[in-house]
């Protein structure tokens, strides 16, 4: 079982940053898959990033050159920095954790999801 908390959401100033994190429980951790998703009212939960145990990362094309995910295996934590941040970043943020070879936009390969962070961005 992994359970994950995330913090850091809030309320920014467009072209402002946040940085999230998603803390872990779990020793088997860094053999996971971690994403970092977001639903805003009335869409659908997309990816924003994912990282690898090997740490390989992913990002969504709308936020690549703004976001960075970054893993500490050693803290069992995954962080999500987010600049240059635009009103239609706002949304909840979710972390999930799954399987070494899950697919990384693919939501319902992920096995264990975090409550949200809500993050809102106002122009």
């Amino acid at each position: 079982q992994v359970q994950l908390v995330e913090s850091g959401g809030g309320l920014v100033q467009a072209g402002g940053s946040l940085r999230l994190s998603c803390a872990a429980s779990g020793r088997t951790f860094s053999r996971y898959t971690v994403g970092w998703f977001r639903q805003a009212p009335g869409k659908e939960r997309d990816l924003v990033a994912a990282i690898r145990g090997s740490g390989d990362t992913s990002y969504a094309d709308s936020v690549k050159g703004r976001f960075t995910i970054s893993r500490d295996n050693a803290k069992n934590t995954v962080s999500l920095q987010m600049n240059s941040l635009r009103p239609e970043d706002t949304a909840v943020y979710y972390c999930a954790a799954g399987p070494q070879w899950v697919v990384a936009g693919a939501t319902q390969g992920y096995d264990y999801w975090g409550q949200g962070t809500q993050v809102t961005v106002s122009s």
